[in-house]
């Protein structure tokens, strides 16, 4: 259970990182006439459960599935038409079940939309690239999450058992790839990164990362060493590491891609290329999206639509495993 102080943190990371936006997505309908609208006839969907929703939740979800357009460019029409004719596009029932559980949270109209449109518009997805970033889980899910965090950051502190959770709830589903965005606010936000890659070096990434989270309150230099010393690392190596102009590539290499996403604040998450927003429901929204997003790309462990990270001795070797003035196809280098 979460402590006081990282439920605020997670609820103010929430906060930051809400972004509603007035666009009707993915696809586009008329904007309201007026404040006053027409009833719309309730809707039933074959494939899609809404038994749990009240009278006025079915009338509001009929009215987002007969209004917003299908998730596929090639089927212009709205999810409602697209399910029920069985119209060629896989994310159609989905996108119905997703917009039924966030009407049933409360959300309201701006930011129901603004959710669809994050979850389902094509021009959301975004290239990142993996090369040999830290990573577990398996190499094949159809689901890989990328998480741009720094180890100072409370709010990453506060995700990153809802993360893990996730991942052992949807585990041969997923995949997690960690990267680098050490914030300017935190000043050891660049040494804890540059410690991580270090460990990692060692093939003890992961311990490092649980430690470095774990000790957030009195993180310091000497306390960094302390949690090397105790995760049985070669301190020599250790030390040359984290000064090493390699590794500081390595960090400087993530925090601008994160930059080219403009991320807006830490944690952000990319799920299959999208940016995953934060709400009030974080946890629950989380396991929706992977959930939702295993089942239209096969959801059974086959192999991803994503690249996965470029194998490396030390990647391979490693065991499973707030805001900044920062935000997927993926994509690996050769």
């Amino acid at each position: 259970m979460l402590s006081f102080r990282a439920a605020s943190a997670l609820a103010l990371f929430a906060f930051l990182n809400t972004k509603l936006v007035t666009c009707r997505s993915p696809g586009e309908s008329a904007p309201d006439a007026s404040p006053t609208r027409s009833e719309t006839k309730d809707v039933t969907l074959t494939g899609v459960d809404t038994g749990t929703l009240t009278a006025r939740e079915k009338s509001e979800w009929s009215r987002f599935v007969s209004e917003l357009r299908s998730p596929c460019a090639d089927q212009p029409v709205s999810v409602a038409q697209c399910v029920s004719e069985s119209r060629a596009c896989k994310a159609c029932v989905p996108a119905a079940k997703a917009l039924a559980k966030q009407v049933q949270r409360g959300r309201t109209r701006q930011q129901v939309e603004a959710y669809y449109k994050a979850r389902f518009a094509p021009d959301q997805v975004k290239d990142i690239a993996l090369e040999d970033s830290p990573s577990k889980g398996n190499p094949g899910a159809p689901v890989l999450l990328v998480e741009f965090a720094d180890f100072q950051c409370p709010a990453c502190r506060a995700a990153r058992p809802l993360v893990e959770e996730a991942l052992k709830k949807h585990e041969g589903q997923t995949r997690l790839v960690f990267k680098n965005f050490p914030l300017s606010i935190h000043p050891y936000g660049e040494k804890l990164a540059r410690s991580g890659r270090a460990a990692l070096l060692q093939g003890k990434f992961w311990e490092m990362y649980a430690a470095m989270f774990d000790n957030q309150d009195r993180i310091s230099p000497p306390v960094i060493e302390e949690l090397a010393k105790g995760l049985g690392l070669d301190m020599a190596k250790f030390q040359k590491d984290v000064e090493s102009e390699a590794v500081a590539d390595a960090v400087s290499r993530d925090r601008k891609q994160g930059e080219r996403l403009d991320i807006q604040s830490t944690p952000t998450l990319y799920i299959n290329g999208r940016m995953f927003p934060s709400t009030p429901d974080f946890a629950e929204d989380l396991d929706d999206w992977i959930g939702l997003e295993a089942e239209m790309v096969g959801g059974s462990g086959a192999a991803a639509p994503v690249a996965a990270p470029r194998p490396s001795a030390s990647a391979s070797a490693a065991p499973l495993s707030h805001s900044a003035a920062p935000a997927g196809s993926v994509t690996k280098k050769p």
